[in-house]
């Protein structure tokens, strides 16, 4: 499990600015930190605030500096401060301040190195609190232009902005063929409803169950259901039909229990499924509204969406 970070910048949007390290010992040479930038006084709006933060924020930082890498608790966290403040900027800003921070980096390999390990830590790793595709997007694009990386070093962040760029919100789901427990063959843009949640499960998956049991034990979810307003669709992606089978008496009949007979999804990718259990929730027209996200996000979200 990931460590849990404080987020000391949300003081700074409303109230002020201030350091995030002190000092520890007195000694010849003054001890590294992080030295935080200024928001002008004359910036009251804390969507101004953050966005001038977003675009000065490693001001001051020495990327040279390689003695940052062994200091976690300065560089680190200034990082999870910096994703965290991330969220109350334009996104426009967000993506280009990243890619200009990271051209900074450039300045010392082991430094770029480092930086690119944590953004993946913090923003793709599914155990990460903080984890956004949107924001690993131009991490990812300034990655596979960099010179500090070889081609062949490049071959996986190319493949991870390929996935990342699948199913983007907002943008419409990919239709795929399956087969339901009655032996029929439907496709994803054939199941009608107002909502629709596609649930990639493994029987027998820990996680999965606690997933499905949550989604049956949501008052909003299951009425929702039950008015045929949301579909919900429990999709096995492997090939162990004798596996699937015998787990199909713990999926909902209400649901649509199903598999993928040609294993596209997962053979052309179909999914960005490099996590089981995954979900997704699409609008009528099957328009992606959340991209692999967990059950409490999608439960806020069906929240606003059906108050």
């Amino acid at each position: 499990m990931m460590k849990r970070v404080i987020f000391p910048l949300l003081i700074i949007l409303f109230i002020g600015c201030s350091t995030q390290s002190k000092k520890k010992d007195v000694a010849t040479e003054a001890p590294k930190k992080f030295t935080m930038v200024s928001v002008p006084i004359t910036i009251s709006d804390p969507t101004l605030r953050a966005e001038y933060l977003v675009k000065h924020y490693w001001d001051k930082f020495d990327f040279a500096d390689t003695a940052y890498i062994h200091l976690p608790k300065i560089t680190e966290q200034a990082l999870a401060d910096y994703i965290n403040v991330m969220n109350y900027a334009p996104v426009e800003v967000v993506n280009s301040s990243i890619k200009k921070m990271l051209i900074k980096a450039e300045q010392d390999s082991l430094v770029y190195a480092h930086f690119i390990d944590l953004y993946e830590k913090y923003l793709h790793d599914p155990n990460s609190p903080l984890r956004n595709e949107v924001f690993y997007i131009p991490v990812l694009e300034q990655i596979i232009t960099t010179t500090q990386l070889s081609d062949i070093h490049k071959i996986r962040y190319r493949k991870l902005l390929e996935m990342a760029n699948k199913n983007k919100v907002g943008e419409p789901a990919i239709d795929f063929k399956f087969t339901n427990t009655q032996g029929r063959n439907l496709s994803l843009y054939g199941v009608k409803a107002e909502y629709t949640i596609l649930f990639f499960y493994n029987p027998g998956c820990a996680a999965c169950k606690e997933i499905s049991t949550a989604l049956v034990n949501s008052p909003l979810i299951s009425t929702l259901v039950k008015q045929n307003k949301l579909k919900i669709i429990a999709l096995y992606p492997d090939e162990d039909l004798t596996e699937w089978k015998a787990y199909q008496k713990n999926i909902p009949t209400q649901w649509i229990n199903a598999y993928d007979p040609t294993r596209s999804i997962e053979q052309h990718e179909l999914y960005d499924l490099k996590a089981i259990p995954t979900l997704y929730l699409l609008d009528k027209n099957k328009h992606v509204l959340l991209k692999d996200v967990t059950f409490p996000v999608l439960q806020a979200r069906m929240e606003q969406l059906v108050p």
